[in-house]
């Protein structure tokens, strides 16, 4: 699609309106009232009075009588799971996220792009830190983390560029702090074949991250691995911890290229 889309007669306006709704919760902010979602979509009070009471009354939000508040409802989750269960490559990857998410004693994370953002859709811990705990859904800045800039290397350009207006018209919170960091992130990506982020994303995790070569359904995915820095020694990341990422993407591309490659009856015993 081509030009502003908000503009296309097919736009239903009122429908993107009550999903930036949606999209107004993060994680640690699991309530909010209409004046929360007045001031970050810029709509009007009665607009959002509407939407929320549509939106609850669906399902996707929950009215908390107690502090008169929404939270998401469980059609959010609906809505969410057949995505997931759809992701085969999940299934795959776990065991081998999980061995090295213990090697490395951090954590291997699989995710994609979400607008201005990356969002994990499979993590494996192979730490006990409380304070150092991603998980299915959360997200990143597209600029700042490894897994984002990961992805902006292995974009085509025009959709990188397209990407990078997104980012600087939607978020210029993100776009000032961060686009003056991409060239030579995008420049280190070429060089080595995987990128990184050390402490942009919280000051003592540092991140490495490796993106599939070849997209799934049209998406590329990327993995990740973030390890809390006092376990680091100078350079662990790039000469022990990268290598290590790199071979096990190699190894569910080449995993998922026989699966492919396999005859229906071969697929079947694979996956009763």
């Amino acid at each position: 699609m081509t030009g502003n889309p908000t503009r296309n007669p097919q736009f239903a306006t009122t429908l993107a309106h009550g999903l930036e709704l949606l999209n107004c919760f993060k994680v640690g902010e699991s309530i909010l009232g209409n004046k929360e979602f007045a001031e970050r979509t810029g709509l009007s009070k009665a607009t959002v009075s509407r939407l929320t009471y549509t939106l609850a009354m669906i399902g996707f939000l929950r009215y908390d009588n107690s502090v008169r508040k929404y939270r998401l409802g469980s059609a959010a989750v609906s809505v969410g799971y057949p995505f997931l269960q759809g992701l085969r490559i999940r299934e795959l990857a776990r065991p081998l996220m999980k061995e090295l998410a213990d090697t490395a004693r951090g954590s291997v994370s699989l995710g994609m792009r979400d607008r201005t953002q990356v969002v994990y859709v499979e993590t494996s811990r192979g730490h006990d830190s409380p304070a150092f705990r991603p998980d299915t859904g959360a997200s990143l800045p597209v600029l700042a983390s490894a897994m984002g800039r990961a992805w902006l290397g292995r974009a085509a350009p025009a959709q990188r560029s397209a990407v990078l207006e997104q980012v600087r018209t939607r978020d210029p919170l993100q776009w000032q702090t961060y686009h003056a960091s991409v060239d030579a992130a995008l420049r280190a990506f070429a060089r080595r074949g995987f990128a990184l982020s050390e402490g942009d994303i919280k000051r003592d995790i540092h991140a490495v991250a490796v993106p599939m070569r070849t997209p799934i359904d049209s998406e590329i995915f990327v993995f990740n691995c973030g390890v809390p820095q006092t376990q680091l020694a100078p350079r662990t990341l790039i000469d022990e911890i990268a290598p290590k990422l790199m071979h096990m993407v190699e190894t569910i591309e080449h995993e998922l290229a026989a699966q492919h490659d396999a005859t229906p009856v071969e697929k079947a015993l694979k996956h009763p």
